[in-house]
């Protein structure tokens, strides 16, 4: 049996590689398992050999210690990998296939997957709707920072590249089909952009990159991307957007100076609950700032799109209401524009398919656009720390070495 190791939490700010054991067709025991789910049999799973594995701004979140991520959780939600053993229910999927991995775990049964609301499936996870690899209170399935991993209702879940070598040599953009790509892609696509849009994108990490890859993709006229981090703006104006440092201009004002108005026919909102204050507040944390922002510069009957994550318990937060998901919101303003609000997890499956095939006909560079970077396994711990300093690059972990990583 193949030796396994994987990346764990290891309390605020610190991963670690751990030995574990190799996957087998049935959920066991172990940190932040749900109960109900230990025992659970999986015949219709794959095991993969991992061929590529992300770290995710979700995943930094937990590693930061702002979640109640037990310490010993097995990290990783982004997974792309080579099926090497099938359970017995799995009808369409073959030893040797290449396959990405959503990072939502979804049945493909209930009455939420039959409408591709995978994001929210309600059999995965005993205490909620909606579950994740290797993530907090999403039901304890096993992370896939790995070099093997169990994906369940893998027919459903898993969607198979049609041309292995094609594939490889499109690795470091396919990888990005588990997550991010889909998410920013949801991000515009729920915000109403289309051709001719003008856009405002918050945040410059990995998923606002993709955001405002997609809104090109997309046809957006102007994409303007805000963030904190000089070196992921630069990022974003090498793909061709326009940004706005917010520690030292406001976006009301940086959008008047490129469109004539302050207002853009769609907001993104792409940083989430640990979001920092604009201007002379950029400093301290106000995890409110950007959604109150997105309404401000969201013109009336404009839509906002926010793939950023917030959380229902956060103990780091700066109050006691933030430490429980409750932000001072401008709802009022929100209300008075007529705007639409779309939250929650990317239902990865309502589009993965369609990214692939922009990624595999040369119609986007999600990698360039994302800075991918690979690195070995044993250098997640780098990767964290470098990526939590605000490094504008999306790491890809390479664990059998497939990757060319150093």
């Amino acid at each position: 049996m193949a030796e396994n190791r994987g990346v764990a939490y290891a309390g605020p700010g610190r991963v670690k590689l751990v030995d574990m054991d190799y996957p087998e067709f049935v959920l066991k025991d172990g940190p932040g398992v749900n109960p109900a789910n230990v025992g659970r049999p999986v015949p219709h799973g794959v095991i993969l050999k991992v061929v590529a594995t992300n770290i995710c701004g979700s995943d930094q979140h937990m590693v930061r210690g702002r979640t109640t991520a037990p310490e010993g959780l097995v990290l990783g939600h982004e997974i792309t990998g080579e099926i090497i053993e099938k359970g017995p229910d799995v009808e369409f999927l073959d030893v040797g296939d290449l396959v990405s991995v959503p990072f939502n775990i979804a049945c493909g049964r209930c009455a939420n997957c039959k409408a591709r609301r995978t994001g929210i499936c309600l059999n995965v996870n005993p205490d909620r709707p909606g579950s994740a690899y290797g993530y907090v209170d999403m039901g304890g399935w096993v992370g896939g920072q790995a070099r093997y991993v169990l994906v369940p209702y893998a027919d459903w879940n898993a969607l198979r590249f049609p041309d292995k070598q094609q594939a490889m040599e499109k690795i470091l953009d396919l990888t990005m089909l588990s997550d991010i790509f889909p998410t920013g892609f949801h991000g515009c696509v729920t915000a109403g952009v289309g051709v001719g849009s003008t856009v405002y994108i918050a945040g410059a990490g990995p998923v606002g990159l993709a955001a405002a890859a997609s809104a090109l993709l997309l046809g957006a006229a102007v994409v303007i991307v805000g963030d904190l981090n000089k070196e992921r703006l630069e990022q974003a104006r090498a793909i061709g957007c326009e940004t706005v440092d917010v520690s030292e201009q406001d976006p009301r004002d940086r959008i008047e100076q490129l469109l004539g108005v302050p207002e853009v026919d769609a907001g993104v909102d792409a940083v989430g609950f640990e979001a920092r204050g604009h201007g002379a507040d950029a400093a301290h944390e106000a995890p409110a700032t950007v959604l109150n922002t997105m309404m401000e510069v969201t013109a009336a009957g404009g839509s906002l799109g926010i793939p950023g994550l917030y959380v229902t318990g956060d103990p780091g937060a700066a109050d006691e209401a933030a430490r429980n998901g409750s932000l001072s919101i401008r709802i009022g303003l929100g209300w008075a524009k007529s705007h639409a609000f779309f939250t929650g997890q990317c239902p990865v499956m309502k589009y993965h398919r369609q990214l692939m095939q922009a990624i595999l006909h040369d119609r986007v560079q999600i990698a360039r656009a994302v800075n991918a970077t690979p690195i070995q396994l044993e250098q997640a711990d780098r990767g964290y720390q470098e990526f939590d300093k605000g490094a504008a690059r999306k790491y890809v972990l390479d664990p059998h070495g497939l990757l060319g990583s150093g």
